[in-house]
Parts: C-alpha cells; structure tokens; sequence
C-alpha cells in the first residue's frame, strides 16, 4: 500500500476520536509560533496538517496566508468541510512534503508529527531541503515528534524518535534550535505519549 493509500484509508475509516494524534487545541504549536513572532501578517505553512485544528487557530488570530498541506486528499476534504466557508481563505495542498514543489517561502513552517514517519534517510534529506527552500531566512520552524521516551510505531507504521538536539543534528547548521518543549499528548482514549516541540530558525 502506498503512503498515499495509507493515510486515505485512515482518515477515510475513522472519526477523530479514533485517531491517537488529535487535539482539539494545539496549544504548544500556537505557544511557539507566537515565540516566534507569528502576527496576522504572517505567512505559514502547516505541513502533514490532517484534521488539525492549527488551521482554525490562525485563523481566529486574523492570518490571511495560510497553507494546509497533506498527502491525503481524505483529511484535507474533512478540514475543508468543518470550516465552511472560513476555508475558502486557505491555500489547501494535497501533496507528499518530500516530493512537493513550491516557488515561494514561508515565514514560519509548522510540522507536528510529519518527520519522524520518515525513517528512509533519503526521504529526511528530502524534507529538510523542501524546509530550507520554503522558508524564509530568518523565518522558522516548528517540529514535533515523538520525543526519546515516546511511542516507536503509530498508526501501525515505524517512527523515529528525536530530542531536540538530535533533531537540530539532522536538520544541519542552516538551523539553529531556539527553545523546546517536552509535552505529554493524551490521546483520546487517555493514553499518554511523549513529544517534543522545537522552534527552529534558519540562520543560513
């Protein structure tokens, strides 16, 4: 089954109540954003963004540029659906992020629980170019994975699982690690995972 497949076949058989990543307020993503100076003016991308409610937020705080990016159609279709017409004033990208093409760059890039699916190294140096490229120097990134202690599958694939500091090895001296966050997600059925959230900013 092709990752495409994967996430189609996920979003499309389960509610959100079913799915073990969700948050019905993503609260250290917004926290760190606005670390990193997110107005109303700025522009973001929310990579692998699924049902997140990251969408909603931004728009509630007045962004106008906003990018909604995943591989699967499925969740796409259903963020689109629970806005309504607040969603007409999103740029919707169904795309895989380590093939994706984009002329433009971002002022902040959002990624919570994209990254440590890619366990082929080729696919990590893929991402991390599609990161330098989209973003704007001195613009930056915030990436959650599963932090050392978490889960070592989801959603019945492999992950690998990061520190910040080991994350900031991987992503390479054209970012450098501005602060983290340690956060223990409850999934909804009261399960606790172990994540880490790392601002980033590109420096080079």
């Amino acid at each position: 089954m092709s990752k495409k497949d994967h996430w189609d076949r996920i979003y499309g058989e389960k509610v959100e109540a079913d799915l073990s990543w969700h948050q019905d307020d993503p609260t250290v993503s917004l926290e760190l954003m606005l670390q990193a100076g997110l107005t109303s003016k700025s522009s973001v991308v929310d990579i692998g963004a699924g049902t997140s409610r990251v969408v909603d937020r931004l728009l509630e705080l007045g962004l106008c540029d906003i990018s909604v990016l995943d591989l699967s159609d499925c969740a796409i279709k259903s963020a689109r659906r629970r806005l309504g017409d607040r969603g007409k004033k999103v740029n919707w990208i169904v795309a895989d992020v380590t093939t994706w093409k984009t002329t433009r760059v971002f002022d902040i890039w959002h990624d919570r629980a994209v990254f440590h699916f890619l366990v082929n190294p080729a696919d990590r140096a893929a991402y991390v170019d599609q990161l330098s490229n989209s973003l704007a120097l001195d613009g930056h990134a915030v990436i959650a994975t599963f932090a050392p202690d978490g889960p070592t599958k989801c959603s019945g694939l492999d992950v690998v699982r990061y520190s910040p500091e080991s994350l900031n090895e991987v992503l390479g001296e054209r970012f450098t690690l501005v602060t983290h966050r340690f956060h223990l997600h409850l999934t909804p059925w009261d399960l606790e995972q172990s994540f880490q959230y790392s601002l980033f900013q590109k420096t080079l």
